[in-house]
């Protein structure tokens, strides 16, 4: 796996999805260091976690309601559960995503 992430980190559990990632176990929560190679492209879908992220290297291109902005490094997004989104990137990105899950106790 591509990613200019610290050794420490990559000896974290590898994410089993759509992207490569590393993944750090959290009550509620997962926190994944992810790599996109340039030209990857992450078709519409939906999820049940409420997404935050911030871009370290690279640009994600984030399509939500309609709207499609680029998000560059050091800036932060959030995808809302169950809203319908997509990504792509058209050069190597490296990010820090963090999934909360939802549930009676933890609603955001």
């Amino acid at each position: 796996m591509a990613g200019l992430y610290p050794d420490k980190i990559k000896t974290l559990e590898l994410y089993d999805g759509r992207f490569d990632a590393y993944k750090l176990k959290a009550d509620n929560s997962d926190v994944l260091f992810a790599s996109y190679p340039a030209g990857t492209s992450i078709e519409p879908h939906t999820h049940d976690t409420d997404n935050h992220g911030v871009i370290t290297r690279g640009e994600l291109i984030l399509t939500m309601n309609g709207e499609t902005t680029r998000i560059g490094v050091g800036q932060w997004y959030h995808v809302p559960a169950q809203v319908e989104h997509s990504a792509s990137f058209e050069v190597d990105t490296d990010e820090v995503e963090l999934w909360f899950h939802q549930s009676e106790h933890n609603a955001l």
